[in-house]
């Protein structure tokens, strides 16, 4: 049970919150690089709390700017994309992707007015067709060589799924508990274990788990009944790698959260989609109706990302951890929360927290990827999503 302070403190993501400025320290996916074309140059977006623009200008540079242009506020969303960068709809205040300002036309010729604005602007790279940002204080560190999208020994493709309505934490701390796999999506994971109560669901066949701090995370490990071990590691602060994949949680803000899937595919297991193509599932809906919440939609519980869905959401827009009763098996979420303060603690230090890598050399970070694929177990390594069936 935590106080409303200490729940206050790890959930909310603006800027100057303890959580949000540990947060600012790594690169997060944003968009689908895919969605971003020359006919849709401009993309709003609201990510840990703050409002933007995603952009590519004509040249094809990408940028990310807060969306309120500093002249007048008005959204740079609906900005026209030029060579040298955006240009605000209203008076024409032209923007490059680090936010100098480059014209103010209606200003006269031989004024230098732009050169006193600076929109703020935060770098982009591309990634495993997705684009990523960072929003912290410079020099940024460098996107984490997770093997899972850093690998070039095979072929990514993406899982976009719905925008969930509720805290990232509560779909972070999910990652770490590992008994709700046998109880909540008992009638879709079963391994084989035969289920005689739909309360213990495929409890039993788990001879012992445990949750342990590693160098990077936390390792979420399972024994089963057959003696196959299988392991899911927390790679702080949102990346739950599991199986050939991982799972990506965005605070968007304090209430609602991006999540995307990055899976890797290995060049043995079949063919590449052509031209380097990543190939993005788009989820359909988990409830109904998709813009409302509990107990105003009804979550549909026929997949494993739905049912996970309903649990996060069904506890609150943010939860109310001073009400909650942690038992014994709860003891991978009480070590992910105190990783998390004292991760805050080390940035409010100046400190740099765990996995923020520093080196532009650094080799790809070995998680275990191949071990996890032939254990192929619960959650895990089921099936290769042939390419054209990535876009149905």
């Amino acid at each position: 049970m935590l106080t409303a302070e200490e729940n206050d403190m790890m959930t909310q993501v603006g800027p100057g919150t303890p959580a949000g400025e540990l947060l600012r320290r790594y690169w997060h996916p944003i968009a689908i690089a895919a969605d971003l074309t020359p006919e849709k140059p401009t993309m709003f977006l609201r990510r840990l709390g703050e409002d933007l623009v995603l952009f590519r200008s004509t040249k094809g540079e990408v940028g990310l700017l807060h969306d309120r242009c500093s002249h007048r506020g008005v959204s740079l969303s609906y900005g026209r994309v030029e060579e040298r960068g955006l240009a605000c709809a209203y008076h024409g205040w032209l923007y490059d992707v680090q936010g100098n300002c480059l014209e103010t036309p209606a200003e006269p010729k031989e004024s230098n007015f732009c050169l006193t604005v600076k929109q703020k602007a935060y770098p982009v790279q591309k990634l495993a067709g997705l684009y990523w940002a960072y929003m912290g204080p410079l020099p940024a560190p460098e996107i984490p060589k997770w093997d899972v999208w850093a690998r070039t020994d095979g072929w990514h493709w993406l899982r976009a799924l719905p925008q969930l309505d509720c805290n990232w934490l509560q779909a972070m701390e999910n990652s770490v508990d590992t008994t709700h796999l046998h109880i909540l999506h008992q009638e879709l994971v079963t391994d084989g274990f035969k289920i005689t109560s739909t309360t213990r669901g495929t409890i039993d066949n788990l001879v012992k788990y445990e949750t342990e701090e590693c160098e990077y995370g936390i390792v979420k490990r399972r024994v089963f009944g057959d003696g196959k071990v299988e392991e899911h590691p927390l790679l702080f602060p949102t990346w739950l790698r599991q199986a050939n994949r991982t799972q990506i949680r965005v605070p968007i803000d304090d209430t609602h959260t991006y999540v995307v899937y990055v899976h890797f595919v290995p060049d043995s297991a079949g063919p590449r989609p052509a031209d380097g193509e990543v190939p993005v599932n788009y989820r359909k809906p988990f409830k109904n109706p998709p813009d409302q919440s509990h107990p105003f939609a009804r979550h549909r519980l026929d997949e494993v990302d739905a049912q996970d869905f309903m649990a996060w959401e069904t506890q609150g827009p943010v939860h109310d951890r001073t009400r909650e009763r942690l038992g014994t098996s709860d003891r991978g979420i009480v070590l992910y929360r105190e990783m998390l303060v004292r991760e805050i603690k080390k940035v409010e230090q100046g400190l740099d927290p765990i996995n923020v890598f520093r080196d532009p050399n650094g080799p790809i970070i070995d998680t275990h990827l191949e071990e996890s694929i032939k254990v192929g177990k619960a959650g895990g390594f089921a099936h290769i999503l042939p390419p054209k069936a990535a876009n149905n």
